[in-house]
């Protein structure tokens, strides 16, 4: 059933909000997944608070150009098409959308928006296979506490050191 045009202008003020706050975009050819697939991709998606949205290109077009996304033409893109929208990691949408692909020949990378500019599928699972905004906090983090740690195994051994020297100085006077 044809969307009204009320249905549309709340559409397109969704698709303007989304751009607008993402700090990633990713386009998508869904042609060929069936109920079941998309409803474990949309899973998948919101498990990461990655916002999946099905639209018609014409309103993809207007939303992105009044978002002033450069070199965005969702007109020329294949199939049907459906954007992610990461807002809180610009990687995870890439990721989780690449991992999918994987097993599902049907899901098609078109491309996507990162700060603000268009980049191709290339660069999507280039993006996808960059550890993760959790991923470089946790290394950091052991990098950070690395030399802590070295330093008071470093105190540590002393320690043990200055014991056996008690211990061998306690056994001499004993024997």
């Amino acid at each position: 059933m044809p969307k009204t045009k009320e249905q549309k202008k709340q559409t397109l003020s969704e698709l303007e909000d989304n751009f607008a706050k993402s700090k990633a975009a990713v386009f998508v050819n869904f042609a060929g997944l069936n109920v079941k697939d998309t409803t474990v991709l949309r899973d998948l998606l919101r498990k990461e608070k990655i916002e999946y949205e099905v639209a018609k290109k014409t309103l993809l077009k207007l939303a992105v150009e009044k978002t002033g996304q450069e070199g965005v033409d969702p007109k020329s893109f294949d199939g049907n098409v459906a954007v992610a929208f990461g807002f809180e990691d610009e990687v995870m949408p890439a990721k989780v959308l690449n991992q999918f692909r994987a097993t599902h020949d049907a899901l098609k990378i078109i491309g996507g928006i990162l700060e603000n500019k268009f980049i191709d599928a290339a660069k999507v699972i280039e993006l996808a296979n960059i550890p993760g905004r959790q991923e470089l906090l946790a290394k950091l983090v052991g990098s950070i506490n690395s030399p802590v740690s070295g330093f008071v195994n470093v105190l540590a051994g002393n320690l043990r050191g200055l014991v056996q020297v008690l211990k061998a100085m306690s056994e001499k006077k004993t024997a």
